[in-house]
């Protein structure tokens, strides 16, 4: 492995040369004519060749009830898929909602919902409030920023620990502010830093007193079961600590198929306490007769129970997990030492959560596309796009073949460390030229 000095220490002439020298392996890889796509934490081909039996199935009609599925009702969703989840969630089959292919639609729902009806504890509708917030760990899903965007929603941020939000900060805004109405929570691999909630937090997030009423945790359980070692975090159980805390309909969770099955065909599903679920499907039933329960119990016969979960997502393992072991050695050899960026080492999720020298994010994705490797835009992860410190980016190693990790990761590193060079040479230089200006 190579041994770094750290570039902050360098003399001027040493900055100078490995400078000229990451211009040398940067001009060398733009030379190799790139086109490298790490934009999305999307399912690669072998792993969407796991769920291929699904394109066989169903065998039947009807389900255990004998009800044709390919006729309207059930709005709920069959019950058999919807004791998958119950057991994969940890709550009971009566709590969960099946519904269609995207959980994020499901999400979409449940804020309209709230802004025009309001919710089961709202005191009125949210459009009727003279402002709503929410807060959000950062880093974060974009999707979920954007989507409060789109709505007008303020969005106030607060850090994502390890262990998960900066709980401190959270109760603080929580506790007086009626107008703080929500907050955003992956709480197992959390996209992208890695991140798994603890109970303890989770606790806290579910007995914390809050001025709004009808505060409500969305809890996007995207990436529950997307382990990455034979050591399986457990998400905590949010809606059993909510319950238990008297909160019983402060959070509502969601989670779906779509990166263990087909990612444009599979179930998502929403669970919460009973009054939610009622609440959720009241609304639901003006827009929709039924969910597609073909597909439902094409699932259902494919992975016939929990632990047929579990199995197959065990397969995904072994095909994602060298990827992600190919991004850490290839930002250890590049960067080890430096000085001038910290990566995640998840143990689960889809990606890995790179901060580079601060100011040089947004060089460090130029650079990369220049040469042809396609990075999620630098700030994604915060509210608008909007890092303050312009240093973090997602890395999404899963859709690439290995190899193409590999280059990619290189190529990464390289721009990285060219960047930082850069930025410390002009710092040194105007440095320099003040203490030559002092009289």
């Amino acid at each position: 492995m190579t041994t770094h000095a750290a570039l902050a220490s360098l003399s001027t002439d040493e900055l100078a040369s490995f400078l000229s020298d990451r211009e040398g392996a940067y001009a060398e890889l733009q030379a190799r004519g790139l086109t490298l796509d790490l934009t999305r934490g999307k399912p690669s081909a072998a792993q969407l060749d796991l769920s291929s039996a699904l394109l066989t199935l169903p065998t039947s009609t009807t389900d255990r009830a004998g009800v044709d599925v390919r006729n309207y009702g059930g709005l709920a969703g069959l019950t058999e898929l919807r004791e998958i989840f119950a057991e994969l969630l940890s709550t009971t089959a009566e709590q969960v909602v099946a519904g269609g292919n995207s959980s994020l639609s499901m999400m979409y729902a449940t804020i309209v919902d709230f802004i025009i009806h309001g919710g089961v504890e709202s005191p009125r509708p949210w459009s009727q409030e003279p402002v709503v917030r929410f807060v959000c760990p950062v880093p974060g899903y974009d999707r979920h920023f954007s989507m409060l965007a789109s709505f007008g929603i303020e969005m106030v941020t607060v850090a994502m620990n390890d262990d998960g939000p900066d709980m401190d900060a959270v109760e603080a805004l929580v506790r007086d502010d009626a107008s703080v109405k929500g907050i955003w929570i992956v709480p197992t691999y959390a996209n992208p830093s890695g991140a798994v909630v603890t109970q303890e937090i989770a606790a806290r997030l579910a007995a914390m007193p809050a001025a709004a009423p009808d505060f409500t945790i969305f809890w996007d359980n995207a990436y529950a079961f997307h382990h990455l070692t034979e050591h399986e975090a457990k998400s905590a159980e949010i809606l059993t600590l909510a319950a238990a805390s008297g909160h019983q309909n402060r959070p509502i969770m969601f989670a779906s198929t779509s990166k263990i099955t087909f990612a444009g065909a599979g179930v998502a599903v929403l669970a919460a306490s009973p009054a939610n679920v009622a609440w959720y499907l009241r609304h639901l039933s003006m827009g929709s007769i039924g969910p597609d329960k073909v597909n439902q119990l094409r699932h259902v016969e494919f992975f016939e129970n929990a632990d047929g979960v579990h199995a197959h997502m065990r397969g995904h393992r072994e095909i994602i997990a060298p990827k992600f072991a190919a991004v850490a050695e290839a930002l250890t050899a590049g960067l080890d030492g430096l000085g001038i960026a910290t990566w995640s080492h998840p143990t689960g999720g889809y990606f890995v959560n790179l901060d580079v020298l601060d100011g040089t994010a947004s060089r460090v994705v130029a650079l990369a596309k220049a040469a042809g490797i396609a990075l999620t835009p630098a700030g994604s992860s915060f509210p608008l796009g909007h890092d303050p410190r312009d240093r973090n980016i997602r890395l999404a190693p899963t859709f690439p073949v290995l190899g193409e990790v590999r280059t990619a990761m290189a190529g990464v590193a390289t721009c990285v460390a060219l960047a930082a060079a850069e930025t410390l040479t002009a710092q040194r230089v105007g440095t320099d030229a003040m203490k030559t200006d002092t009289p």
